[in-house]
């Protein structure tokens, strides 16, 4: 194993050494408080001082790790002091230390013994922070040939030169000490201080839920720019055969309105992503579906449309859900089928949400149902508890339906 006094001197030159050995120096203001109101304990000599420091603020930590904030407040300062440096959302959760209030009597247990572990630990380091360079002060006056007394140290009645050796060794000592010592407080605290299984399984869940969303933004952007860019290249491939300057005025100004449309979607998508704004601009919904037949109707498609029921009043999920689906089925069908007539019904009662879109087959074979765009749509039903399916029908037709039910969600 080799060794060199790097490996020794390394901690001294470390900036967490140092914040762990003041936590331990903090660890004993509560005893010297108690020292304080308790008359006669700083008239002790020697190590009563710190016995009376040590055991006078045990029923005061109790009580106090019973307060949820408590466990907070010792998280926070863990963090701060025993594992310093970058202290964003990441780096503080790498830490395994929790800055949650107690949730359960099994964490204000945690606290407790977290708090006396301080006291334990921080009243013999703070000790010897006080008494061990006074030691190497006597041997450095004994060294020097004066007969030294200090207070809670042993007499030097014989002073004498070699003395001088002694003068590293209480400081070598004391720093050996705050080393282990803020290593074990350290340690201690992310089995002490460190989330509840009920915190990690809200972080858990939390991560999942931004896993979710992102997918779910993935998927709306997959829609709206896959849509916007298909009516575009529709309306441009129509307006160059077309060469009708009239005709060209209504595909630049539909091509204008989708544009228009899919930047307002990608601009929302991304603030979500940087979770810099607490009320991102709304989604489109089912009572917007005009919206996607006029687009589909400028794109050349003849659009048949039925709409029923209280379409504004459905769910937010099911109407935000269902206008993305048959943005979708519209996108499938020019995509796919080009600017063919489409048949579309959205209809909507008490219990359940139903869209149908149909379009002629086209002459090409017709598309896999694996497709990420049906995929989705797929996805989108059974999250909401619906089903989707889609393909040819027996009329011929390639057929979009999915019924979403609406009973659970009133």
């Amino acid at each position: 194993m080799s060794f060199s006094l790097s490996t020794v001197f390394r901690p001294l030159t470390r900036a967490v050494t140092y914040t762990r050995w003041l936590h331990q120096l903090i660890a004993s203001v509560a005893g010297t408080l108690a020292g304080f109101v308790h008359g006669g304990t700083f008239r002790s000599t020697g190590m009563e001082v710190w016995l009376w420091i040590a055991v006078l603020p045990v029923p005061v930590l109790l009580a106090a790790a019973l307060i949820p904030a408590v466990r907070r407040v010792e998280g926070l300062q863990a963090q701060l002091l025993l594992t310093p440096g970058p202290q964003g959302p990441e780096e503080r959760a790498g830490t395994g230390i929790s800055t949650s209030p107690s949730l359960s009597w099994r964490d204000r247990g945690r606290t407790a013994g977290w708090l006396l572990l301080r006291l334990a630990v921080g009243v013999p380091v703070s000790a010897l922070t006080v008494q061990l360079p006074v030691l190497s002060f006597a041997f450095l006056q004994a060294a020097a040939g004066h007969r030294t007394h200090f207070r809670g140290l042993p007499a030097i009645d014989a002073p004498h030169g070699w003395y001088a050796l002694l003068v590293p060794l209480p400081l070598v000592v004391l720093l050996a000490v705050a080393v282990w010592a803020g290593s074990l407080m350290a340690a201690a605290a992310g089995r002490l201080l460190g989330p509840s299984a009920a915190e990690r399984l809200a972080v858990l869940e939390a991560r999942t839920d931004r896993i979710l969303e992102h997918n779910r933004l993935a998927q709306e952007l997959h829609d709206s720019i896959g849509h916007a860019l298909t009516v575009t290249v529709l309306q441009a491939g129509a307006a160059r055969a077309a060469g009708s300057p009239e005709f060209t005025d209504r595909a630049l100004a539909a091509v204008e309105e989708t544009g228009r449309q899919a930047l307002t979607d990608l601009e929302r998508a991304l603030r979500l992503l940087r979770e810099d704004v607490p009320h991102p601009a709304a989604r489109p919904v089912l009572a917007d579906a005009e919206r996607l037949l006029e687009s589909a109707r400028a794109a050349g498609s003849t659009v048949r449309a039925e709409l029923s029921g209280p379409l504004a009043a459905l769910p937010g999920p099911v109407s935000r859900e269902g206008y993305r689906m048959v943005q979708e089925a519209l996108t499938n069908v020019l995509r796919h089928a080009g600017p063919v007539p489409v048949s579309v019904r959205i209809a909507a009662d008490a219990d359940a949400l139903e869209l149908e879109v149909r379009n002629p087959m086209p002459a090409s074979p017709a598309p896999a149902a694996v497709g990420r765009g049906l995929r989705g749509l797929r996805e989108r039903a059974v999250l909401l508890g619906g089903k989707a399916v889609a393909g040819p029908d027996e009329d011929g037709e390639w057929r979009v339906h999915a019924r979403l039910p609406l009973a659970r969600l009133r």
